[in-house]
């Protein structure tokens, strides 16, 4: 996790000198979905803010479910599940392009986010509740855009192919996993919410499928 932070810091420190992703966004905005809603002034700098929090949120998210899963004793099943989506960041595959940069940074996140969302999605289909209580859906869909077409469709490929993989692997079953999912079903979240305010996404960017995206500056 001390890797993914690093890369946090190096990314922001970049950015303020080289200015290189702001200068990549400024062209794209007219472009970008509709359905994305930036906000009224200051479009860029909040999209570069939702990168960084995007990607330090891997690291937020992979500590938050390894604390929790410890503490049911159910880690060991979930962890060669969380150790691919830290790979994506620490050795990413070949398909992300120019390692090192904002960008890719951005497609390494995505890796992460939409693999740790197929788990979510898999655990809630098996067990009747999720494995944690983070819905990265809206993040992941900015995500895709400001990646672009095809290539975040080739990135959602690759996750979707190393997810089967997996996930065919883990069956979530087991007493200690019936354990954790009748307590959540009878308790909730609230616990890991106070405990683990990272699960609680906000952000500055919304997106919204019933209104036209209003005129922005940047």
């Amino acid at each position: 996790m001390a890797r993914i932070r690093g890369m946090v810091e190096y990314i922001r420190v970049n950015e303020e000198s080289s200015r290189s992703f702001r200068k990549a966004l400024e062209p794209r905005i007219p472009s970008l979905h509709k359905a994305i809603r930036l906000p009224d002034t200051g479009a860029v700098p909040a999209l570069i803010n939702f990168v960084v929090h995007y990607v330090e949120q891997v690291a937020d998210f992979v500590e938050a479910i390894t604390d929790i899963t410890h503490e049911a004793g159910i880690y060991e099943e979930i962890k060669p599940l969380l150790r691919i989506a830290c790979d994506y960041f620490l050795n990413p595959p070949g398909i992300v392009r120019n390692p090192g940069y904002i960008g890719a940074l951005l497609e390494e996140a995505y890796l992460a986010h939409r693999l740790l969302e197929e788990i979510n999605d898999r655990f809630i289909s098996q067990c009747g509740i999720p494995l944690a209580p983070l819905d990265m859906t809206r993040a992941n869909i900015i995500a895709h855009e400001l990646i672009g077409e095809p290539f975040a469709n080739e990135l959602d490929q690759a996750v979707l192919f190393s997810a089967e993989l997996l996930l065919d692997k883990h069956r979530f079953a087991g007493k200690q996993i019936q354990q954790y999912v009748q307590q959540h079903k009878r308790n909730g979240w609230d616990k890991e919410l106070s405990r683990w305010p990272c699960l609680t996404d906000s952000m500055d960017i919304d997106i919204s499928f019933s209104q036209p995206r209003a005129k922005v500056t940047h």
